[in-house]
């Protein structure tokens, strides 16, 4: 092994090949002694589309921290990975790549397309899990899962064949939301709804035979041309005799009925309502009632087609403009008012997407929905942040049908073959369903699985189901915690719920921790279309995953979102360097100390004994916040300690029975005392800055091959003196009082100083007068008496129950002091002089704002404040 002493600390060096070896020697899986209590995690799969962001950083940052604490604690840990096929994100990718070369996936046709996905999955598909490796994620990457292999898929269509047949799946007609770009329905949670500036347009329509014209109000006019009524509501007596009566279409001629319904708000506009069936969940459900027809106008790329007369060919938005200019020239335009709109858009493209009736498989979500609520209501499921369970609990409450099926070809086929009749028989395999239905000339469903279906399956088909007797399964689920990100509870985690309550009968996890999301200084979201993001690798590479994982999980509060900047970073560089430097003193300062001296063979001083009493209480404290996933303070507990505790202050003081010591017992109880606390430093600090943390941990250890495996330091009361901690306490007041005074008094640290006291308290005392080496190497104190005369230019600090004098007459040039003060005594006044200037001004004070004015005289009470000490302290100088 080389030298860490005289090496320089350089992330990029030290951190590669220690990952590759720890996978290497199985550090990461579970161990075969099943008896051992068990902790296991399952990890968001990433998409296989995915390259690594910050916010991957920050989620298995955390996750790590929780299962390297665990590993350490001695469970038997199982951090399963995976990744995820990404239905649409895949196939986009992938036709994309073939547009390059001018082919489309229709010239290939499907399997030939499913092939060159498959080929894009193998080359490219691992490239967001070798990423992972780069944090220190420690995954058992023996375990690793894709959604589409033969064991997940088997799990899908078990889960299908299941749900269809306890009623659960069914399929029907009905609105859906459609993504005109994909081409395929969307679930009602892939919508992002924006709030947009638009127009509310007002229509003529001609009632027949008559001379009335209802006017309607629409935000979408290229909606009409598949209008199939008008509805007014049976209480408003302005249309009551109208219902039953038609109106004339504007543009397409065509007569449709009036009809009544409960769902038009008279108050509303005209209190008129155009009915478009095929075209709006809500004029879908009105239809249904009032037995309207239902006219599809849009092809699947949102396109007008054959049913929209002579508009047919035309782009939906394009079809809108002329329709508006031909209702115009009409005369049928009332009026276009300005209107915010909430517009539904494709979460993963971004499209417009279009309400549109189609033939689609959903999920019954309600009764499964009932048991996912209860189980996080009697607390079964702990959700973090507890504002989680709010919206958790509003979905759950509300929830619609799932759309599970997909217009795409990538994907997991649905499991259900038609005869000639159109009969559906759902079943594992086209075998299955011959025998089912008695015909070989049968045909399967081509639609494929929403992708968030196999996910919902995640974290027990990855362990084996449904092979109940799975090994993984028996031993590691329910799971213990899931990590991941507020935006996807409905995506994933209420649907894993759902799915394993019914399935294995268990809830899935215990605990869920809602990561916060990665914004930009200024509070955006971090995004590439914004240039805000800044690639992970290169701050690996040029600072360190050390680095980048420890300032995020410093400043990352359980379910805050977290402002990124470099300064984050930084932090956590300087603090690994902080740590480097300071495991160099102590190593190289270990020549001729035995590794096996024994804890009895020693003889503590006041700071050894304050030292290994705050290390126990720190790591009682650690342990405490870590399983209460406080990973920020918990981290904040592990970085104050080594470089507050230990290196400012026992490392300080170590130095002189180091260097100067002829004592040897004195000096071997020193270095025992720094290389004990420098290891269980470098254990609590392990699971957040892993790398270094292990590479330092090579050259202290008295025994084990990684820090990954050894024990993580517990509270030992053997060690607690708490009045040792108040004694240590006291001496690091009166220290601080010293340096403030020096400070203050522009007293260069180099130079020696007296000090004089008076207390009342002999133990106080006590600590001063026996502490002289302390007090000499950490505020330059040469000499300790008690003060008999104060003299007239000194600097004073009350420590609890002490009076601390430091005489500075011989220490600062009283002239230039006192000349330093008058100017500064000048700048104070000529400001005072113009704050009373403005709030003496009745001009200011009758016109300015009330806060402004408040703020003025804050100012005034500052400059007061500071100005009389500052004749405090001239007066001192002039005794």
């Amino acid at each position: 092994m080389d030298n860490l002493i005289d090496k320089k600390y350089a992330a990029s060096e030290i951190e590669q090949g220690i990952y590759e070896n720890w996978e290497n020697m199985g550090y990461f899986k579970p161990s075969d002694n099943l008896d051992t209590p068990y902790y296991s995690v399952i990890l968001p799969p990433p998409n296989v589309t995915g390259i690594l962001h910050i916010g991957h950083v920050l989620n298995v940052s955390i996750t790590d921290a929780i299962i390297r604490y665990k590993r350490m604690k001695g469970f038997n840990t199982l951090w399963l990975p995976g990744t995820d096929h990404a239905g649409i994100a895949t196939q986009n990718k992938v036709e994309r790549m073939l547009m390059s070369n001018g082919i489309k996936k229709e010239d290939l046709g499907k399997d030939k397309f499913i092939e060159k996905t498959w080929e894009w999955k193998n080359k490219y598909g691992h490239i967001i899990t070798k990423q992972l490796r780069k944090i220190g994620g420690s995954l058992d990457w023996s375990r690793e899962m894709f959604t589409m292999n033969e064991k997940s898929s088997n799990a899908v269509k078990e889960a299908f064949i299941d749900l269809y047949e306890n009623d659960l799946i069914y399929q029907g007609e009905y609105i859906v939301n459609w993504c005109p770009f994909d081409k395929t329905a969307l679930a009602d949670d892939e919508i992002n709804h924006e709030e947009k500036d638009s127009f509310l347009w007002h229509i003529q329509y001609p009632v027949k035979d008559s001379d009335i014209k209802l006017i309607v109000a629409t935000t979408r006019p290229e909606t009409m041309l598949g209008d199939t009524g008008v509805a007014v509501n049976p209480h408003d007596d302005r249309y009551k005799d109208l219902v039953g009566k038609t109106v004339i279409l504007p543009l397409m001629n065509r007569e449709i009925p009036i009809v009544a319904d409960e769902y038009v708000d008279m108050e509303f506009g005209t209190g008129v309502v155009k009915m478009t069936p095929s075209h709006d969940p809500n004029d879908f459900e009105v239809a249904k009632r009032c037995n309207l027809k239902y006219i599809n106008i849009l092809t699947e790329d949102a396109k007008i087609n054959e049913n929209g007369g002579k508009y047919q060919g035309l782009d939906r938005f394009e079809a809108r403009k002329q329709i508006v200019k031909d209702l115009e020239e009409l005369g049928l335009l009332v009026k276009i008012e300005p209107h915010k709109n909430s517009i539904g858009h494709c979460y993963r493209c971004d499209t417009i997407i279009e309400p549109r009736v189609s033939k689609q498989w959903f999920v019954r979500m309600k009764p499964l929905a009932k048991k996912a609520l209860e189980v996080v209501k009697n607390g079964e499921i702990k959700l973090e942040p507890a504002r989680m369970e709010k919206i958790y609990y509003n979905w759950l409450t509300n929830i619609r049908d799932w759309c599970i099926s997909r217009q795409i070809w990538w994907g997991h086929q649905i499991p259900a073959y038609y005869d000639e009749k159109g009969n559906v028989y759902v079943a594992k395999s086209l075998e299955e369903a011959i025998k089912k239905a008695g015909t070989t000339n049968l045909r399967q469903e081509s639609d494929v699985l929403d992708t968030w279906f196999s996910s919902s399956l995640w974290p027990f088909s990855t362990m084996g189901w449904p092979d109940n007797d799975a090994a993984d399964l028996k031993h590691f689920f329910p799971t213990n915690t899931l990590v991941t990100g507020a935006d996807i509870i409905f995506f994933w985690v209420a649907r894993m719920i759902m799915m394993s309550l019914h399935f294995k009968k268990q809830i899935p996890f215990k605990y869920v921790y809602f990561t916060g999301i990665v914004r930009d200084e200024i509070g955006r979201k971090m995004s590439k279309s914004l240039g805000n993001s800044p690639d992970p690798l290169d701050i690996i590479q040029n600072k360190g995953a050390d680095a980048l994982r420890f300032g995020l999980l410093f400043n990352t509060t359980q379910g805050q979102d977290i402002r990124f900047n470099d300064g984050l970073v930084d932090m956590g560089a300087n603090f690994v360097n902080k740590l480097w430097n300071a495991s160099k003193f102590v190593l190289s300062n270990l020549e001729g100390f035995d590794k096996n001296t024994s804890i009895m063979d020693l003889d503590f001083k006041v700071e050894d004994s304050w030292i290994l009493s705050r290390l126990s209480n720190v790591s009682k404290e650690i342990n405490e916040n870590m399983d209460k996933y406080n990973i920020d303070q918990s981290c904040k507990l592990a970085f104050e300690f080594f470089k507050g505790d230990f290196c400012d202050w026992y490392v300080e003081i170590a130095k002189t029975r180091i260097y100067n010591s002829s004592d040897k017992a004195d000096k071997l109880t020193a270095q025992w005392v720094l290389r004990h606390v420098l290891d269980y430093s470098l254990r609590l600090l392990h699971p957040f800055i892993p790398y270094v943390t292990e590479y330092i941990w090579q050259y202290v250890k008295v025994s084990g091959d990684t820090i990954m495996l050894s024990d993580f330091p517990t509270y030992d009361k053997a060690l607690v003196d708490m009045q040792v901690e108040n004694t240590f306490a006291f001496m690091q007041e009166a220290i601080n009082s010293i340096r403030n005074i020096r400070a203050e008094a522009n007293v260069s640290p180099a130079k020696k100083i007296h000090l004089l006291y008076l207390s009342k308290n002999e133990d106080e005392e006590h600590i001063l007068v026996n502490n002289l080496k302390i007090l000499d190497k950490l505020a330059n104190v040469e000499k300790i008496e008690k003060a008999n005369n104060i003299p007239s230019l000194v600097g004073f600090r009350l420590v609890r129950n002490t009076e601390i004098y430091v005489p500075l007459a011989d220490l600062i040039d009283k002239d230039k002091e006192i000349k330093k003060i008058r100017n500064e005594i000048e700048k104070v006044e000529n400001e005072l002089k113009r704050v009373n200037g403005k709030l003496n001004n009745e001009n200011f004070t009758s016109k300015a704002p009330k806060a402004v004015i408040e703020k003025e005289k804050g100012i005034k009470q500052e400059l007061t404040d500071k100005l009389n000490k500052l004749n405090e302290n001239l007066n001192k100088f002039l005794k």
